[in-house]
C-alpha cells in the first residue's frame, strides 16, 4: 500500500531525527533474511542501544540531503536499511558486520556515516572490526601494565639466583 506525504515527511523525520543523534550511522543492504532472523537481530541490536531502521532508499537520500550528507560516490542498491546508535561509535557498524558474518551473504555493509562524514564501504568494513571500548580500555591498561610487570618478573629472577 502506498504512503501518504504525510507518512513520508514523519518517516524522513524520524531518519533525520536518529543519524542526527546518532555517533554513527551503517547504511546495510539485506536480502533473502527470514522474519526470525531479522526479529533476532533487531533484539541483539536494541540490547546495544543500536536502532535499525528500513525505508524506501529516496527517503533516506531526502533525511541526508536536510542533514547536509551528499552520497557521492556511495550507491544504495537493493534493500536498503540503517543501523544507527549504539553505545559506541563502532557499535553498529560492529554487530552488522557480525549479522553479515552470521548471516552468510544476506547481510552487507554498502558504507555510512561516521563522524559527521560519508564514508565508504571498505573504511565502514574497517571501523567494524575495531574491538568495543571495554575491550580497547582493558588493551590499553595491559600495555601501561606491561613494563612494571616484567620488571616484576626480572627482579624476581636475580632474587632467585642471588638466593635472597
Amino acid at each position: 500500500m502506498a504512503k501518504t506525504k504525510e507518512q513520508k515527511k514523519e518517516i524522513v523525520a524520524k531518519l533525520e531525527a536518529s543519524l542526527k543523534d546518532a555517533a554513527s550511522a551503517v547504511f546495510v543492504h539485506f536480502s533473502k533474511i527470514t522474519v526470525a532472523e531479522e526479529s533476532a537481530m533487531r533484539r541483539a541490536l536494541r540490547v546495544d542501544a543500536v536502532g535499525y531502521t528500513v525505508a524506501k532508499k529516496t527517503l533516506i537520500r531526502r533525511a541526508l540531503d536536510s542533514l547536509g550528507h551528499k552520497l557521492g560516490e556511495l550507491s544504495l542498491e537493493g534493500e536498503v536499511a540503517i543501523a544507527y546508535g549504539g553505545n559506541d561509535a563502532t557499535a553498529a557498524a560492529r554487530l552488522i558486520h557480525e549479522f553479515g558474518k552470521k548471516f552468510a551473504n544476506k547481510l552487507t555493509i554498502l558504507g555510512g556515516i561516521f563522524e559527521g562524514k560519508i564514508v565508504g564501504q571498505s573504511a565502514m568494513q574497517e571501523i567494524a572490526t575495531i574491538p568495543p571500548l571495554a575491550i580497547l580500555r582493558a588493551m590499553f591498561a595491559q600495555v601501561i601494565n606491561s613494563p612494571r610487570q616484567r620488571f616484576a618478573v626480572v627482579l624476581s629472577k636475580i632474587a632467585e639466583t642471588k638466593g635472597l
